[in-house]
């Protein structure tokens, strides 16, 4: 792909992050609630922590490694999380991980952009496998996996390191064949 693409679902944008989002992204990881319930979201979150992440996403993007979304509400334009896609295209696999800002948890944002996300590994990037993981400490992050049409795969035993501590994660994943397309509008009438 040349140009980033922007998805679109009911409620939800997924579009390519902006230097403008900065101050949304620096607002929404001051909570220590996120950091503490992901893995790679360092507190306290601050503006060189949002733009290494856009350089990031950038080079990632540019190097057909990653593609990683800015979530934002479509009727409001509010900027509500991030999303995104981590390539193993030696295998036709990704990792897909995500975010949401506090004010946004339990009104079904997340499993609307992962849903959205899916799609699009499966459909447009012809992905074979997607994963994600979350920590046990986050089962609310397994729910929205389920949602969205994943199957759990695997707990992983002190898989992880943060802030000294070991963690367990608990993989999900999905394979393309048991993912539906997405439906296909209805011709207009005669």
């Amino acid at each position: 792909m040349k140009s980033f693409p922007t998805l679109e679902t009911a409620r939800l944008r997924l579009r390519e992050l902006s230097t403008a989002d900065i101050p949304e992204i620096v607002g929404l990881l001051a909570d220590p609630a996120i950091a503490e319930m992901t893995l790679n979201i360092p507190y306290p979150y601050r503006t060189s922590d949002a733009v290494y992440w856009l350089n990031t996403a950038y080079q990632g993007f540019a190097n057909h490694e990653q593609y990683v979304f800015g979530v934002e509400q479509r009727a409001t334009g509010l900027f509500v999380g991030g999303i995104g896609l981590t390539l193993l295209s030696r295998f036709d696999r990704a990792e897909a991980g995500y975010w949401m800002g506090r004010p946004f948890w339990g009104q079904g944002f997340a499993t609307e952009a992962l849903q959205a996300l899916l799609h699009f590994g499966f459909d447009d990037l012809k992905l074979h496998k997607i994963i994600a993981t979350h920590l046990t400490k986050n089962p609310a992050s397994g729910r929205v996996m389920q949602k969205a049409g994943m199957r759990w795969e695997a707990e992983l035993h002190q898989h992880v390191k943060r802030d000294g501590q070991y963690f367990d994660l608990v993989q999900y994943q999905l394979l393309r064949e048991e993912y539906p397309p997405l439906p296909t509008p209805a011709a207009p009438a005669p």
